[in-house]
């Protein structure tokens, strides 16, 4: 295979990968109002196509054709730079994702993954810390009080829960080894659920403080205090409207559908299947790849639908409790969960 058509094979991979991206976004927006219309006993968007399905689409078309207002006071370059910089962390995240098992297609490229990355795990931990840098510089430069305190909240809350997100994943990387998303994946793929790391390999304790950080990393109810509504009108997007509003919306549900491939890649068993190996040796390389990538699928909709379940539940907490949280709670057990799952493979 020449240079060319290796560039373009992988262009075409990007672009396939990131439209499917942005629709899964749309369509999860679609799945949570969907589903908190249900949880509150309504029916949901039920008018604009069959079943609803036409939504996203007029959702989409309204943001981009509605008026574009920049309020004077602000500080223009920041202004304009910070939904770009949030929506494009969100997009990159997906690029050492795999989806599936690896199965070349032409000229011996990967049909599943973009990138295979062997410090995978650490570029979505390093690109997903630096999305909040966005949330920060919109509140700072839209020169509203609201909006400033919106956006120092997300900053208390990402030094608060990054910590205990990314203790949470080592007794996963002390089980397996190794920080490529494939090892880990492959070392959990022996006999279905019973080798998941959330079971075979103890870390349920883990996974929970995953899920707890990853709310409030995404900024999603009941930890979505840097855009209370109650309290900061709109928080750190109060100043943005048309499509600015809506790359601050996007990037919001494509850092959801990060975690929930993240969680499912090192929790979950990837694109296992829970039942085991069995798929039986007359079945093409072709049916087996597309087999993994139905379980990656229906385990990240599942998590996508826990992520709405609880925001259907449960109420937002106040500041302090959020806080409190974090530090006293989240951080010792993430520690404990280390040092339990470090005596446990060094005394096994």
């Amino acid at each position: 295979m020449t240079l060319l058509a290796f560039f373009l094979w992988n262009l075409a991979k990007v672009i396939v990968v990131t439209v499917i991206l942005l629709l899964g976004v749309a369509y999860t927006v679609l799945l949570e109002r969907k589903l908190v219309g249900r949880i509150q006993n309504r029916w949901g968007p039920n008018r604009v196509g069959p079943f609803g399905l036409l939504q996203p689409l007029v959702d989409g078309a309204k943001s981009f054709l509605k008026e574009d207002l920049i309020p004077t006071a602000v500080y223009r370059p920041l202004y304009l730079l910070a939904p770009i910089l949030s929506l494009g962390c969100a997009l990159i995240s997906i690029g050492v994702i795999p989806f599936g098992i690896p199965h070349a297609g032409p000229g011996g490229v990967d049909l599943f993954e973009i990138s295979d990355v062997h410090i995978g795990l650490l570029i979505i931990l390093g690109v997903t810390s630096m999305g909040v840098y966005g949330i920060a510089l919109a509140g700072w430069s839209s020169n509203n009080k609201y909006s400033l305190l919106g956006s120092l909240r997300s900053s208390a809350q990402l030094v608060s829960y990054e910590l205990a997100l990314g203790l949470s994943l080592v007794g996963v990387v002390l089980r397996t080894g190794s920080f490529s998303l494939r090892d880990i994946v492959e070392h959990q793929a022996t006999r279905g659920i019973v080798t998941w790391n959330i079971f075979g390999g103890l870390q349920i304790l883990g996974f929970f403080i995953y899920l707890m950080a990853a709310y409030a990393e995404t900024n999603r109810c009941p930890f979505d205090l840097p855009e209370a509504e109650s309290e900061l009108t709109g928080g750190y997007h109060t100043e943005y409207s048309s499509m600015k509003f809506a790359m601050f919306f996007m990037a919001e549900y494509a850092n959801m559908i990060n975690v929930g491939c993240v969680a499912t890649l090192l929790f979950l068993g990837g694109w296992t299947s829970p039942f085991g190996d069995l798929i039986g040796p007359f079945q093409s390389g072709l049916v087996n790849a597309l087999l993994s990538l139905f379980w990656f699928v229906i385990k990240v909709f599942a998590f996508l639908c826990l992520y709405v379940w609880v925001r259907g539940t449960l109420p937002r907490f106040r500041y302090d409790q959020l806080m409190n949280f974090g530090w006293r709670w989240l951080l010792p057990l993430a520690i404990f969960n280390i040092v339990g799952t470090s005596l446990w493979y060094a005394f096994r």
